[in-house]
C-alpha cells in the first residue's frame, strides 16, 4: 500500500510534465506545417547535385 502513495504522484508528475511538453511544442510551432517536412526530405539531395554544393 505504501507503493501506491508513491506511485500516484509519480504519475500525474509524468503526466503533468507530457502534457507541458506538449503545449509548449504547440507553441513553439512545431505542428503547424505537417505536409512540407517530408517531402522537403526528398528534395534536399537532389537541389544540392544541381547547384554543386556538398552536404554533409
Amino acid at each position: 500500500m505504501d507503493v501506491i502513495f508513491f506511485l500516484i504522484p509519480v504519475a500525474l508528475g509524468l503526466g503533468l510534465g507530457a502534457v507541458v511538453a506538449f503545449r509548449w511544442a504547440v507553441r513553439d510551432g512545431q505542428f503547424d506545417d505537417l505536409d512540407t517536412p517530408p517531402l522537403r526530405v526528398l528534395t534536399d539531395d537532389a537541389e544540392a547535385r544541381t547547384a554543386g554544393e556538398v552536404r554533409t
